[in-house]
């Protein structure tokens, strides 16, 4: 683990408490849950070019629409971030990124003007990393120095669709997917059984019938050299499932290849609610049964007894949901020997209508009742989402707040901690949620390295407290702000936002007694109670109490 060094100069004590003084602070080995943990998503394409040499493949070129095009980053840029301590830095302790599996190779119009696969949704070969995201020697190293760092890596699957059709990359068989008709979203079948949009093949999940591998996997597999292997691989896990041969299979086994390969610790699941409730828990047994063989090969490089972690996406779904979607003319569950988590598209909007403290109690009190034993995602932008908690980022401090200190997983949508720009002159439409990460205004700008030194306080008392996601929430006062308590076994921390600056009166009692050594972490301050109330002078108006 990393080592913190605080030299503390000496402190000036106010009211109830004495000065004491400390040199250096080790941190623990800390617990992490799912439930709890700050996670952190990036397209793989927008982060962080570690490797120019890869940035043109497969005759693509800068001939895209704005911000549609491939610019660069991949899975060697994320690596280095990771060596640097950025994410450490920003209390991150998992990384989940768009999917890294080789895209169409040509470009499209999808309406918007010329696209590209860079945002890894449009596949053309499963088993096989884009090059322009890197390679498989790229992956094992990515997720190799993220677990020494203490950080999951979660991938992005999707199974619901192939991508586009174009003069180099054709459709599909048909007995694999079809064209048609479009969803109409307004029932069960009709948002399952269709397209999501245009010249974008849904994949038959539903079918149980044996497919023969694509020809054009065939052909491509045989001029790479391991048509033969994959072959095998495919008759081996079809020979020990006893699954017929049909399409969803098919793709579930070359999604857990990565799990048996590379030791990723989940997966993010895209267009959930597009399939089969059925294929999730398919999906589910086999992710199951690969983590554990992966944990029995490799017990060195096992992290903790977590199970393998499944969030989806199942679009407009929130926490007020509980465990069932409404389609309209059927509820599904999709937590059922599924998901551990879904991602919350509510909470951007609860941040908006309602006070902290009615968050806060509302989303604690869901989280023990309705959806116990489950998880919510929680975000504030995204790459899809075109109404974010904040576009303009003018609230970029309290974007950090009411996504970090909400019950739940938070989700930081890379560059949310600099104030990234959401709106982009020529862009269209999600193009102007998908900017390259500003690494040259963070140089330059104080604005935001005050904005990132926020999230960055925050974040690490967070990922160093699994209480403040998956513990017990208690209002102690509303009064000058907001002050609560978070409560996860032995882990206990009080936490005000919104208080006045300057000398603050907090009520610890329901938490620390006399004697205990406290540090206040925003303001780097330490302090050993000797009756209910402590006082706290800071220049800020938030506060980060734990026990020293």
């Amino acid at each position: 683990m990393r080592k913190i060094v605080f030299i503390l100069g000496l402190i000036s004590i106010i009211g109830c408490q004495k000065k004491i003084t400390t040199t250096k602070v080790e941190e623990k080995q800390k617990e992490f849950v799912w439930e709890g943990a700050n996670v952190y998503f990036l397209l793989t394409d927008r982060f962080n070019n570690g490797d120019v040499s890869n940035d043109i493949n497969f005759k693509r070129k800068d001939d895209a629409a704005k911000l549609r095009g491939f610019k660069g980053g991949d899975i060697k840029g994320i690596t280095k971030k990771i060596e640097e301590g950025y994410f450490t830095d920003l209390g991150i302790n998992a990384i989940w990124m768009t999917p890294i599996v080789e895209q169409i190779h040509a470009g499209t119009d999808e309406g918007t003007g010329k696209s590209y696969g860079f945002h890894g949704y449009w596949t053309k070969d499963w088993t096989a990393i884009d090059p322009n995201f890197g390679t498989k020697e790229d992956v094992k190293e990515l997720v190799e120095t993220a677990h020494k760092n203490g950080i999951r890596i979660l991938l992005d699957a999707v199974i619901n669709h192939t991508g586009p059709v174009t003069d180099e990359d054709p459709v599909w068989p048909a007995d694999w997917v079809r064209t048609t008709p479009n969803c109409e979203y307004s029932n069960y079948k009709n948002t399952i059984s269709c397209t999501l949009v245009s010249n974008l093949p849904d994949i038959k999940t539903e079918s149980n019938e044996n497919v023969a591998l694509p020809p054009q996997l065939i052909a491509k597999w045989k001029k790479e050299g391991r048509y033969e292997q994959e072959v095998q691989e495919l008759d081996d896990f079809f020979a020990r499932t006893k699954y017929p041969r049909a399409p969803r299979f098919y793709i579930i086994k070359w999604l857990t290849d990565y799990i048996t390969e590379f030791g990723i610790d989940g997966y993010r699941v895209d267009t959930v609610k597009h399939t089969e409730e059925n294929v999730w828990q398919e999906f589910r047994k086999e992710c199951d049964y690969y983590f554990a063989k992966y944990k029995e090969n490799n017990p060195e490089k096992v992290l903790d007894t977590n199970e393998f972690y499944l969030v989806g996406e199942v679009y407009n779904y929130g926490i007020s949901s509980g465990t069932a979607f409404d389609f309209g003319d059927k509820k599904v569950n999709y937590f059922d020997k599924a998901f551990n988590s879904l991602i919350n598209f509510e909470i951007k909007w609860n941040a908006k209508q309602q006070q902290p403290e009615e968050v806060f109690a509302r989303y604690d009190s869901l989280l023990h009742t309705d959806l116990k034993n489950y998880g919510i995602f929680n975000y504030m932008s995204s790459h899809d989402d075109g109404m974010p908690f904040d576009k303009e980022r003018k609230k970029s401090f309290k974007t950090a707040e009411m996504l970090l200190l909400t019950p739940g997983t938070s989700q930081v949508y890379y560059g949310d901690e600099i104030a990234r720009e959401l709106s982009v002159d020529g862009a269209t439409g999600d193009a102007n949620l998908r900017s390259f990460m500003n690494w040259g205004k963070l140089a330059t700008d104080e604005r935001t390295k005050a904005i990132l030194k926020h999230w960055q306080k925050i974040g690490q008392f967070r990922a160093n407290h699994p209480a403040i996601g998956a513990g017990k929430h208690q209002l102690i006062s509303k009064k000058n702000g907001v002050v609560f308590s978070r409560v996860r076994k032995d882990d206990k921390v009080i936490v005000g936002i919104n208080l006045e600056k300057g000398i603050k009166e907090i009520n610890i009692a329901s938490i620390f007694k006399k004697g205990d050594q406290l540090k206040e972490v925003y303001s780097n301050q330490n302090f050993v109670v000797e009756n209910d109330v402590l006082k706290i002078n800071s220049d800020s108006n938030i506060i980060l109490l734990e026990r020293d």
